[in-house]
């Protein structure tokens, strides 16, 4: 007798619609857990600016991958790939349906389908390039991603200085574009996964992501941020929420336009974060006011 398939339900979306919410009211019908695949969720010093479940949220099922990390630790997707899947393997022995959550598409296609394999490249190439940007700035690493690497340029997330720095060491390492190494094939899972994916009216989403922000500083986003500035240099922290706020206590703006920054950086990260998704035709896509029965419907015609 085989045993039962394995299923990993994965719950993706933009900012502010609802994933959190969702995840817990199915991980509780199901009786099952969360994995977290926010990458900004992962860090301890990081709750406010990173919207992560609230105590009792935490408390209502069992999660994963929040705040198991300081900021001063290093950790990438491939470490993700590698813990997380450990992790999945420990609990699918007693569960046969696992939840995973997040907005960040690199560390979901990590899980679902492997990361793509590079050449080693010397380490010099990627200290120049962090100088580099130092002393020129984002703009700079975007318009030479441009020129090297148009294919990869246009479905980046180009505010992400790490991304690019990381393609543009490829580019000129190899003096081929990033974009050829990109995984063409996925990597077999012991498991199956299905995307679910949370949308709503453009209006409605950038009200929500307003509101949140606001909320944020309610709850004492700049006290949180106030003490991580000696940090303020540390990878992890150089994120849409704390980056604004920064300029704010270095006095270059007010606290009024910083605040006016999140919200607009908040919402170009959902246009992004929405352009990576739509891109997938295995996401089935839900309103994100559809009626929590007719999700948990569709989980269980699919893992019937």
């Amino acid at each position: 007798m085989t045993s039962k398939k394995k299923h990993l339900i994965v719950i993706v979306g933009p900012t502010a619609i609802g994933k959190t919410t969702l995840s817990i009211a199915l991980a509780k019908h199901f009786k099952s857990e969360i994995l977290s695949a926010d990458s900004r969720q992962f860090y301890s010093e990081m709750s406010i600016g990173t919207a992560i479940p609230t105590p009792e949220e935490l408390l209502e099922v069992p999660h994963h991958f929040i705040h198991h990390l300081s900021v001063e630790q290093e950790y990438n997707v491939g470490a993700f790939e590698k813990d997380a899947l450990q992790l999945l393997e420990k609990i699918f022995k007693t569960n046969e349906l696992l939840f995973m959550v997040g907005g960040s598409g690199l560390y979901i296609q990590a899980i679902v389908e492997g990361l793509d394999t590079f050449p080693k490249i010397d380490s010099k190439i990627r200290k120049e390039l962090i100088k580099t940007f130092e002393e020129k700035g984002l703009t700079y690493l975007q318009e030479k991603l441009l020129k090297l690497d148009f294919a990869y340029y246009q479905k980046a997330d180009i505010q992400n200085a790490q991304r690019l720095i990381r393609a543009l060491e490829i580019c000129i390492g190899t003096g081929k574009p990033y974009s050829t190494f990109l995984k063409k094939h996925n990597t077999k899972r012991n498991f199956e996964s299905i995307k679910i994916g949370l949308t709503a009216e453009r209006n409605l989403l950038y009200h929500r992501i307003n509101q949140r922000v606001d909320a944020m500083m309610d709850a004492g986003l700049l006290k949180e941020v106030e003490q991580l500035l000696p940090k303020k240099d540390l990878n992890a922290l150089q994120t849409v929420g704390y980056r604004e706020l920064y300029s704010y206590f270095n006095a270059e703006i007010s606290l009024e336009n910083a605040v006016e920054e999140i919200k607009k950086n908040t919402r170009r990260y959902s246009k992004r974060q929405l352009t990576w998704f739509r891109k997938q035709e295995d996401i089935k896509w839900f309103d994100f006011q559809t009626p929590l029965e007719e999700i948990i419907a569709y989980i269980k015609s699919r893992t019937a």
